[in-house]
């Protein structure tokens, strides 16, 4: 019996039991010496705007070490810059890492499968063309705010193609750099292919994509000389809202919503809307699903403070529109409410608190 099958006080317990393996990795000897080596080689910070599927896990098929790689996940990858609060996230953590002497390198991505295309973005029903065209609009929102002249932060558009988890560039000029068709000869001479895509790039910066594409080049063999059963149907059983969901990168688990819009009620249904469709075709049990909301923090004291309120508030309001629109679906929501440590990756579960909202 796989997890999604199990009652769902097992598939909680399951959940948390990850976030807490996951927490020990992130705190042992090995990962923080690993973390240190790698930005003394490779300096340049990473951002990835990315969709809510568990597939795409892009320090996995990188050879990333965990907690490099800054990911800004939405339901169906869709973001805009001219967010209140999307932008002032984003241009917090862009600061901080200019003010520590980084460059900053922005992946916008889209996904796609290039064996059914069932087995796409869902959130732009499985049309690559109309996902595609969204993060030219992001890139461009992207070069206004932080200039297009790219000396310090440099957004690019990147496809994650899911059967091989393969990256494939898009150039300044529309070319295509499709790891997925380079050779073992070819991987040699990447770097001369790499600075004809992008002729602005700084030395530092190419060299730090460099190696990721590498990594992904022999993520690519991996995946090819082993069988992987490639999931197809939705069997997401949570409603994760807010931020700090790295550990829950599996398949068809949870629906994520990034708290960037400014009308989170509309996300919101179209996750619970999937959840109750799961249920009715059997495809999770119909005995209840998790309403999950994180906020991370970086100091304790006030930010600490702050990110409990902001969880709670998360969970109170998802609750409210929850019971509002799907009152069935309601009765059999379980709630847990968190803060994340961004420093330590720990996640901390808040006590149940009386709601300040009514539904």
């Amino acid at each position: 019996m796989t997890i999604h099958q199990k009652p769902i006080e097992e598939r909680i317990d399951w959940m948390l039991a990850l976030a807490r393996r996951h927490t020990a990795e992130f705190r042992s000897p090995e990962a923080c010496l690993a973390r240190e080596h790698y930005l003394a080689q490779h300096p340049t910070a990473i951002i990835v705007l990315k969709c809510m599927d568990g597939r795409i896990n892009i320090p996995v098929v990188t050879s990333t070490p965990p907690g490099i790689i800054q990911p800004f996940r939405n339901l169906g990858g869709m973001f805009d810059l001219g967010w209140p609060h999307l932008g002032e996230v984003l241009a917090n953590h862009v600061q901080r890492m200019v003010a520590d002497g980084r460059q900053v390198l922005i992946f916008i991505t889209y996904h796609f499968s290039k064996g059914d295309p069932q087995r796409g973005c869902a959130g732009f029903d499985y049309n690559t063309e109309a996902a595609l065209a969204y993060t030219r609009i992001i890139k461009q929102q992207a070069e206004q705010i932080f200039g297009s002249g790219h000396a310090t932060v440099f957004p690019i558009i990147c496809g994650f193609e899911t059967d091989e988890d393969a990256l494939i560039l898009h150039g300044e000029k529309g070319e295509l750099l499709d790891l997925a068709t380079i050779t073992k000869d070819e991987a040699q001479p990447l770097d001369e292919r790499l600075a004809a895509l992008y002729p602005d790039m700084s030395y530092q910066m190419r060299t730090d994509l460099l190696r990721l594409l590498h990594g992904n080049l022999n993520w690519i063999a991996e995946v090819r000389s082993n069988t992987r059963e490639l999931e197809i149907e939705h069997k997401e059983w949570m409603i994760c809202l807010g931020r700090g969901f790295d550990f829950l990168h599996t398949p068809n688990l949870a629906l994520i919503i990034g708290p960037y819009s400014p009308e989170l009620a509309e996300p919101i249904c179209k996750a619970a809307g999937i959840i109750e469709e799961n249920m009715r075709t059997g495809r999770i049990p119909d005995d209840g699903f998790l309403l999950f909301t994180s906020a991370p923090y970086h100091d304790i004291g006030v930010d600490q403070a702050r990110a409990e309120l902001k969880s709670r508030f998360l969970a109170e309001y998802a609750a409210v529109v929850i019971r509002k629109h799907f009152p069935a679906l309601a009765s059999r929501m379980h709630s847990k409410t968190a803060t994340l440590s961004w420093h330590s990756r720990e996640l901390d579960i808040l006590a149940k608190h009386s709601s300040a909202l009514k539904g």
